[in-house]
């Protein structure tokens, strides 16, 4: 499914938009639900356990992923771009880098 379209184009730029960590909760509370937030969240947590090649079992312990969630990031991250490219720049930052 083909979700480039006008309406994300523009979501994706008000994502760019947002200058602080405040402006962006301020507008994933409006754009989200909680759920939805907690959803992309978790994904993330998995991308990272998965960047660190945790196996699937500690994953799900740690992150309370179902083994398909888990599965489903793990496809993205291998074949995709989207979560090598956000994962490496937080080690970055967070190593000050």
């Amino acid at each position: 499914m083909d979700f480039h379209n006008k309406e994300t184009d523009e979501l994706v730029k008000a994502f760019i938009s947002l200058k602080s960590e405040e402006e962006c909760y301020k507008f994933l509370e409006d754009v989200c639900t909680v759920k939805e937030i907690l959803d992309m969240s978790q994904r993330l947590h998995v991308a990272e356990m998965l960047s660190e090649k945790s196996n699937y079992q500690k994953i799900a312990e740690v992150t309370k992923a179902s083994t398909a969630t888990i599965s489903r990031v793990n496809k993205c991250y291998m074949y995709g771009e989207g979560y090598k490219l956000v994962v490496e720049r937080l080690k970055a930052e967070r190593n000050g880098n």
